[in-house]
């Protein structure tokens, strides 16, 4: 699974996207110069239960820390990807 990162303004996401396709998205908001706001996650039923949701959460947490950013993740998926995995938590605003 290809994850792959777009943005385009204060607005961005991290998907898997095949034959032209997007089967899997987790869209963020920039809040300010250092924070995001994770609001949306969906996956297609074609890679349900294959890991594709936190795949997105990891690819953006890796990404956070380059970029010296913090997290913050209102998205009910993502949240609870956050509360269940600490070696991701030191994104979390």
């Amino acid at each position: 699974m290809d994850i792959q990162h777009q943005q385009s303004g204060s607005k961005g996401s991290f998907y898997i996207q095949e034959n032209k396709e997007i089967l899997a998205e987790m869209t963020y908001s920039r809040a300010g110069e250092k924070l995001i706001i994770i609001d949306h996650t969906e996956v297609s039923d074609q890679l349900r239960g294959q890991g594709a949701g936190k795949k997105l959460v990891t690819a953006m947490v890796e990404w956070a820390r380059t970029n010296d950013m913090k997290v913050m993740p209102l998205c009910p998926f993502a949240n609870a990807i956050f509360k269940r995995d600490s070696s991701i938590q030191d994104v979390l605003k």
